[in-house]
């Protein structure tokens, strides 16, 4: 039998071992994907969609994420159709961490989309797609659900967050249409509502990734902020108090943040934010616009925590036949 000493010994260097391979973990490289505004043309997308999805598989990342719109405004919002992307979903190898678009739900009063109820069909949503606290995907992740966090904001369970190699991503529900800032009062109201619960939970983020010294943050939603100036100044603007958030916040925070969506369906890869009250540009923050709509394509995204700026991009583009 060991003595003691023996023993202590050997518990040091376990620990030693242990410490130096968690430390080495989260230092590793990693990949994941960012896609959306798919499917869009239906039924012949669907296929292109499939031959995508196999596609990311044979890369093996470590998740993707899908920021919002499985459907073009002109479709039906049906309950069969989220049953679909659902079965889609779920042929992910990897975890598929989801964030609604305005598709799926603000737009659904629209006579070709079947003219329902938006309220009703974002419950309907919330009740398939983020009814437990585990990912989508064959392999799933457990996430930090918001309305887990803070039962003042308990109907959002959209809104997630999970940490991976010393990264913290974050999906926040904010789609296009202006964020649902517009239309009837109980639009309005919604948007308010979810406004104060999206506000919170980039307070939440930053506070985290601050706490634990994170290396960065990545946030995933579905709408392009970005395509008018006046999103940022005007007072109709539903994305004004979200854009002053991730500017203030994001210069206090001083290390690589990531802004991730869709909406407008064109590669874009820039720094779309500007100091307060300066003109000079938040060098931190990169924003990645994926591809959509009619190119059913997917961006992949390296992540090398050794490097200042951590982020990398190639795009997943198919051969299409003729």
């Amino acid at each position: 039998m060991k003595s003691f000493k023996a023993l202590r010994f050997s518990i040091f260097f376990l620990t030693i071992f242990i410490a130096s391979f968690s430390t080495a973990a989260i230092s590793q490289s990693f990949k994941f994907i960012a896609l959306g505004d798919m499917p869009y043309s239906l039924p012949q997308d669907f296929q292109r969609f499939e031959n995508l999805i196999t596609e990311i598989n044979q890369l093996n990342p470590s998740f993707s994420i899908f920021i919002g719109d499985t459907k073009s405004g002109s479709s039906l919002c049906s309950d069969a159709h989220n049953q679909i992307i659902k079965t889609y979903f779920s042929s992910f190898k990897a975890p598929l961490i989801y964030s609604p678009g305005d598709n799926e739900w603000t737009d659904c009063h629209r006579p070709l989309a079947g003219a329902y109820d938006p309220l009703e069909r974002l419950e309907a949503l919330r009740s398939v797609f983020f009814n437990t606290n585990q990912s989508l995907g064959k392999n799933t992740i457990r996430l930090q659900r918001q309305a887990d966090v803070d039962t003042k904001y308990s109907k959002y369970v959209e809104n997630a967050y999970w940490i991976k190699n010393n990264f913290l991503f974050v999906s926040i529900h904010i789609p296009g249409s202006n964020n649902n800032n517009e239309g009837s009062e109980s639009a309005i109201k919604e948007y308010q509502d979810r406004n104060q619960a999206n506000l919170a939970w980039i307070d939440q983020a930053f506070n985290l990734a601050t706490q634990r010294n994170l290396k960065g943050i990545i946030f995933a939603y579905q709408a392009d902020m970005f395509y008018q100036p006046s999103q940022l100044t005007s007072s109709d603007s539903g994305y004004r108090d979200t854009l002053e958030s991730f500017i203030s916040k994001s210069e206090i925070f001083n290390k690589p943040v990531l802004l991730i969506h869709g909406d407008s369906h064109r590669l874009i890869i820039d720094q779309p934010l500007y100091r307060k009250n300066q003109k000079r540009v938040l060098e931190n923050v990169l924003r990645l616009q994926v591809m959509g709509a009619e190119q059913v394509q997917a961006v992949e995204v390296q992540v090398n925590p050794a490097q200042e700026q951590p982020f990398s991009f190639k795009p997943i583009i198919l051969k299409e036949n003729n």
